[in-house]
């Protein structure tokens, strides 16, 4: 065992990325004369991964409030337009409910409580508790939910979301109706057009609502799937994944993403004679355990990725595998013993159930991998939207 380092993930710094800009050149260049200013050799299985803002923004994927108006009222008629259980986020939903708004004359908006969908908090579960509500049966009106909370702060932000959502929808100029529960069907007495908002329970809410009688059912994933008015798109996941780009236009989440990966990848490969996976990741999936958020706010961690990036970890644990396995061995006889059981497994073995492997964490290495370029990489002014990973898929038993 000669090599002291296991995985190791840096931050590239990248000049700022612009609309039209080619973010394949771009992104290519800037790792490899990293590579070169560092003195770094890059190694088969090399991970390049950038982030999908700057992916989104070479490609001008953005949508106005009035574009995202312009589809709602054609899919929805513009009338009385239910808006179910949107996350709490200023960047996230504040423009989208806007522009929702804009193409509506009424928003009946369907608050999930105590949290929403990624674990923004309107309430704690001990004030529930205290005012004797049943987040799961009890259906709040406003004027309820005023009654038992008052004034509801984000601890984070300083905001009071429900009277946030409720100005932006006044503001632009529709009535708003605002409503507390968590059955998505709560919302079809007082509305049969709903769009649904949740993000990875959406297909679960459209199927409810539709089974319920409401006649018109979209989800976010349903608006902005073409241009509109010379707008960007997003053919797979619409208004999933967007976020505030300025104080009326959403940045969409990036179109054909797997192409932008496979090209960054094969680039790599080309000008370093190495075998160099590339991914274009969004946000990570992960729970903050202070803030209780759960971080992915995005419809997935990784819109694309090359193929060596399929599959999930095939690994053993050591811990296991030296506490009792090879509990007699120590010294030079245990690594000895654990390097061989390493090199004799196979790699398209699945471990799952297996004790040798248990403890080790099983999830998609695209998730992994996304979310520790996302940790990473951070969301201010760190100014690294490349993020380059060497040893990922390395073991015990790589020198």
């Amino acid at each position: 065992m000669s090599r002291t380092l296991g995985t190791v993930v840096r931050g590239v710094r990248a000049p700022i990325f612009r609309e039209g800009d080619n973010v394949v050149d771009i992104t290519v260049s800037t790792v490899l004369n990293a590579l070169q200013d560092n003195a770094i050799t890059a190694r088969d299985g090399d991970v390049v991964a950038v982030t999908e803002s700057v992916v989104a923004r070479c490609q001008g994927n953005y949508a106005t409030c009035e574009q995202i108006a312009a589809d709602v009222r054609a899919k929805t008629g513009g009338k009385t337009v239910g808006v179910a259980f949107p996350i709490l986020s200023r960047n996230r939903f504040s423009l989208l409910l806007r522009g929702i708004a804009l193409g509506a004359e009424k928003v009946v908006l369907l608050l999930s409580y105590p949290s929403d969908e990624v674990g923004n908090h309107l309430v704690s579960l001990d004030q529930l508790d205290e005012a004797g509500i049943d987040p799961w049966h009890d259906v709040l009106s406003l004027e309820q939910f005023r009654a038992a909370f008052g004034q509801v702060v984000h601890p984070f932000t300083g905001v009071d979301y429900v009277a946030y959502y409720k100005s932006i929808i006044e503001e632009a100029g529709a009535q708003a109706e605002i409503v507390f529960a968590n059955r998505v069907t709560a919302i079809v007495p007082y509305t049969d057009t709903v769009i649904t908002c949740d993000i990875h329970t959406r297909q679960r809410s459209k199927r409810l609502l539709t089974a319920a009688g409401a006649k018109v059912v979209l989800g976010l994933d349903d608006l902005l799937t073409a241009p509109v008015d010379g707008s960007g798109c997003n053919p797979q996941y619409g208004l999933l994944g967007s976020n505030k780009a300025d104080d009326d236009r959403v940045k969409l989440f990036p179109r054909d993403a797997k192409a932008v990966a496979e090209a960054i990848g094969k680039a790599m490969s080309e000008a370093t004679g190495k075998r160099i996976e590339a991914m274009v990741y969004g946000d990570g999936a992960f729970k903050d355990p202070a803030g209780k958020i759960w971080e992915l706010a995005d419809p997935v961690v990784a819109p694309g990725y090359t193929s060596g990036l399929v599959g999930t970890p095939n690994e053993l644990k050591l811990k296991y595998l030296a506490d009792k396995e090879f509990a007699d061995l120590s010294g030079e006889a245990l690594q000895k013993a654990i390097s061989e059981k390493i090199r004799a497994k196979d790699a398209k073995q699945s471990l799952v159930g297996n004790m040798v492997s248990e403890g080790t964490t099983p999830r998609n290495l695209t998730d992994l991998i996304g979310s520790l370029c996302d940790l990473t990489s951070g969301s201010g002014d760190k100014g690294t939207p490349i993020i380059y990973i060497q040893g990922y898929f390395d073991n015990y038993t790589n020198e």
